[in-house]
């Protein structure tokens, strides 16, 4: 089990946009590597609503269950390894595994039950860049797909700046950018009709 602050910065871009920094980072179709993301909410998306997000990612060898939840800068991930079993029957009960993630979860649940939403699979490419880690993803979920930009800092204000002058060299408007779980879950919420 881990527990860190992820300080992030996301921007939403088009596929031409993706293409450009594809080839100014020098990503290649090797560098980009698949994982999937399967999410779970209350059915009344209260999570959603507290800004917090749990996910099951599936590693190279192994399961990973995440809780996102809001802190003062950046977000609190709490993690814990699980098994491809455990991974399984969470996805079809909703139960999560005893541990960190429960203990972490239970009072923002209210006793109500978790429901398996679907998944997002994210094409991903990733490399150091001016002391950060610099993402570029195209995922795909439910009837949509969309590509963006990250870049994970330990420091907000200089992480901000390289963040900003890399948009404005590569001419890409700053566009205010949910992360991948809101956007699966007003997707979701979009296609239920609510």
């Amino acid at each position: 089990m881990s527990q860190h602050i992820e300080i992030e910065f996301k921007n939403l871009i088009t596929k031409e946009e993706f293409i450009r920094l594809s080839s100014y980072l020098q990503f290649h179709s090797e560098h980009f590597n698949k994982q999937v993301n399967h999410y779970f909410d209350t059915l009344d998306f209260s999570l959603k609503e507290q800004g917090c997000a749990l996910r099951v990612r599936k590693k190279s060898t192994h399961f990973e269950l995440t809780l996102k939840q809001p802190a003062p800068t950046g977000l609190l991930e709490t993690n814990q390894t699980i098994s491809e079993t455990q991974a399984n029957s969470m996805i079809k009960t909703g139960i999560v595994p005893p541990g960190p993630v429960e203990k972490a979860l239970s009072p923002l649940l209210y006793n109500q039950d978790l429901h398996y939403f679907g998944s997002l699979t994210t094409i991903r490419a990733e490399k150091e860049y001016e002391g950060g880690l610099i993402v570029l993803d195209h995922s795909l979920y439910l009837s949509t797909e969309d590509y963006e930009i990250e870049y994970e800092v330990t420091d907000e204000k200089s992480g901000y700046e390289v963040f900003k002058d890399l948009l404005a060299q590569m001419n890409i408007p700053i566009r205010n950018t949910a992360n991948k779980i809101m956007r699966f879950y007003t997707q979701k919420k979009a296609e239920l009709g609510s």
